[in-house]
């Protein structure tokens, strides 16, 4: 079947083609400068934890079941925090080191850890030659290039509506020993928005690695960021390893950078017995403790799971608008069209939108041209090699409604126009 702009006679095309150009000049002539390229909180969710500064005072008690957090020690993050984390990722306390506020910082510790000293006894990655990292497509920018920092040769695998393609996953995982792990943003992906079903949940946990030291890498960024009811719910990872009689097999990793303040909160890592003591340990040789201060004033405005759903529903009533003047915007605007598509999560911080094959680059450079800056087309892809170069993530959460509007409305037309122009050129080739 065509799309709209296929089924246009020349003259039609050309004609098209003209009031678009007249619509990119009127949004050239007006100098925006708007941002739609990461996915950062606005200024009124920012706000919502507010009174979190105020819950330390001079006139306070520092001490978190027995802890003083205003001295050295607990290099494995306060009680208190510790259980809070537990409580949201659902598992036990003594599975969790609380840190600073960056999980990729921890991410980035725990790849550090398995190159210098090895995971569960095997030598260390930098001893074992080529090391290759799963990498579900689209997927999370930040995270491949991690990867890629090191050294690691990242390996793009399909990310379907359910999860990564399991059977792509099985055959790389259980047949090559130099694949030592696989991204995972299992909730609400970062840019898709889809949630793991329970059976690839399932598969993960039943892995057959042939590498000892492979790990899944499972980043529960938006274990909490609901937007709709019912919200999606994710199988617990470590309840799978449970029911298959696997262990040592998954880092579960989450934050409150998206709850509270970003950057200036607290993370953290779960896995089983053996592997928290192994990163407790590596962790100790560059920190003496994190920031216990900030781990204090968090777990006690915070205070249980019970109360961050609270405060995540402040977060989604400013959040739900944002989601859907895109998707009010894209169906009313584009649908008619068929010449691009895009997903409709539940929760998370992206809207994935797929244009017609071959358009990612010029759209976005041509939005930027316009004053909108979108995420680098490509980015959802390790190397930022996009093979069909279709994939952009829009970030819908910063903006000002009225901004939003705005910048989808110039998004919008740099899509028809791209389309449009990738339509005259295949006639004329």
């Amino acid at each position: 079947m065509s799309n709209y702009y296929q089924s246009l006679t020349n003259e039609q095309l050309d004609q098209e083609l003209f009031q678009l150009e007249q619509q990119v000049s009127e949004f050239r002539s007006m100098n925006l400068a708007l941002d739609m390229a990461r996915g950062k909180p606005n200024s009124d969710q920012v706000n919502l934890s507010r009174p979190l500064v105020d819950v330390l005072s001079s006139s306070v008690d520092f001490i978190d079941k027995g802890v003083d957090a205003a001295n050295y020690g607990c290099p494995e993050g306060l009680p208190s925090a510790r259980q809070l984390a537990a409580e949201l990722l659902n598992v036990n306390p003594n599975n969790v080191l609380v840190e600073d506020s960056s999980s990729l910082h921890i991410m980035y510790d725990t790849i550090e850890n398995a190159f210098t000293r090895g995971i569960g006894g095997s030598e260390p990655w930098y001893k074992q030659g080529t090391i290759k990292f799963l990498c579900p497509s689209p997927g999370y920018d930040r995270h491949f290039a991690l990867t890629a920092s090191f050294g690691i040769q990242n390996v793009a695998v399909e990310l379907t509506k359910d999860g990564p393609n399991m059977d792509e996953v099985c055959r790389l995982v259980e047949t090559d020993s130099s694949v030592k792990g696989i991204w995972c943003v299992p909730k609400y992906a970062n840019p898709t928005g889809i949630t793991y079903s329970d059976e690839v949940v399932r598969r993960f946990a039943r892995l057959k690695p042939a590498a000892p030291d492979f790990r899944i890498y499972w980043d529960n960024a938006y274990c909490v960021h609901d937007l709709e009811e019912p919200a999606d719910e994710l199988l617990n990872i470590f309840d799978a390893l449970e029911q298959a009689g696997t262990t040592n097999l998954v880092y579960e990793f989450a934050s409150t950078s998206k709850i509270t303040i970003p950057g200036a909160g607290m993370s953290w890592v779960a896995a089983s017995d053996e592997d928290i003591a192994q990163l407790a340990t590596a962790f100790s040789f560059h920190r003496v403790c994190p920031n216990k201060m900030v781990q204090l004033a968090h777990v006690r405005f915070l205070q249980d799971a019970q109360h961050v759903a609270e405060h995540m529903k402040k977060h989604a009533a400013l959040v739900g608008p944002r989601f859907n003047l895109v998707f009010s915007k894209l169906e009313k605007s584009l649908s008619a069209l068929d010449i691009a598509r895009w997903t409709h999560p539940k929760g998370g911080y992206f809207v994935s939108f797929d244009g017609p094959e071959g358009s990612a680059k010029a759209i976005v450079a041509l939005a930027a041209q316009l004053g909108v800056k979108l995420t680098s087309a490509g980015a959802t892809w390790p190397y930022g090699k996009d093979p069909r170069d279709t994939n952009i993530r829009i970030a819908p959460t910063f903006p000002s409604m009225e901004e939003l509007d705005q910048a989808l409305d110039v998004f919008i037309v740099c899509v028809k126009y791209i389309a449009a122009r990738l339509e005259k050129q295949h006639r004329q080739s």
